[in-house]
């Protein structure tokens, strides 16, 4: 099968009755865009990034830029996880990801988890550019393999890299390396389990605020064997860190997350799932 050379191309804008509308789409296999869907209450509009392939294969390359523009509000999200299938030795996948938020503008980005199979090598670089007066949640979630399949942990490489930046400043770079060995290591150290589940999550909100209201009840999600760790960004912002045992534990631990975070953040009451 040949290589995909897939793009995905968004941009939010604000329309005159104060919705929001997509004034510009473009994209190219592996990526399909659903009929985007107008949440009333919630204030925000909804879309969905399809992959109508199996998955991801050796030799795709995925880009993909989201541009909110300033007042409007867009949640994405995926209706199914991304696999990554098994390449030869030496080979691999890419993906380059750019979200910018103009001022005013609110941006949720919240896929299904990263599946990676035996033998799958993947590289990914997430860019995200949060102006001033910008509201952003960004959610990364992995699963440790085909756990019914028995390939838990036995991925080659996975590499996660990102760039947040605020105002033009820069407030967290960090870089996710690891075969599925080592990060098995690291599950058992947490004593989650061989069904470890990773997320990692950005939220950046629009006024800065060292010790905001929703922070206890999140860090008490801390609790029946998933770790969940709270960490404020360079001048503004929160880093959350979740190790659940499980995919369900994952699942459960992000809706609370979500769902205490909407009483600050009303826009996070859009559903993640098409009515």
């Amino acid at each position: 099968m040949n290589a995909l050379d897939g793009h995905l191309h968004l941009r939010a804008v604000r329309a005159s009755d104060g919705s929001t509308g997509l004034s510009a789409q473009s994209f190219r296999a592996p990526f399909h865009l659903s009929k985007p869907n107008w949440d009333p209450d919630a204030q925000v509009l909804h879309v969905q990034v399809v992959n109508p392939t199996a998955g991801i294969l050796e030799g795709d390359r995925l880009e993909s830029s989201i541009t909110v523009e300033k007042g409007a509000a867009l949640l994405v999200t995926t209706p199914s996880a991304s696999r990554l299938f098994r390449m030869t030795e030496g080979g691999h996948a890419t993906g380059r990801q750019h979200f910018e938020v103009a001022p005013g503008a609110s941006l949720e980005v919240f896929p299904e988890p990263i599946v990676p199979h035996r033998g799958s090598s993947y590289f990914q670089e997430t860019t995200i550019e949060a102006a001033e007066g910008s509201n952003l949640l960004f959610i990364d979630q992995l699963m440790p393999g085909r756990l019914a399949h028995g390939e838990a942990w036995v991925w080659d490489r996975l590499v996660l890299g990102l760039t947040v930046r605020r105002s033009g400043e820069l407030i967290l770079r960090e870089r996710f390396d690891q075969s599925g060995a080592s990060l098995r290591a690291l599950a058992e150290f947490a004593g989650t389990g061989a069904g470890s589940c990773f997320a990692n999550i950005v939220l950046l909100p629009a006024a800065d605020d060292v010790s905001p209201s929703w922070q206890a009840e999140v860090i008490g999600l801390h609790r029946d064997g998933v770790w969940l760790g709270v960490s404020r960004l360079r001048t503004i912002g929160w880093s959350i860190r979740i190790v659940a045992p499980d995919p369900i534990r994952l699942r459960d631990t992000l809706a609370n997350l979500r769902s205490t975070l909407r009483l600050s953040y009303p826009r996070l009451g859009c559903g993640l799932r098409r009515p």
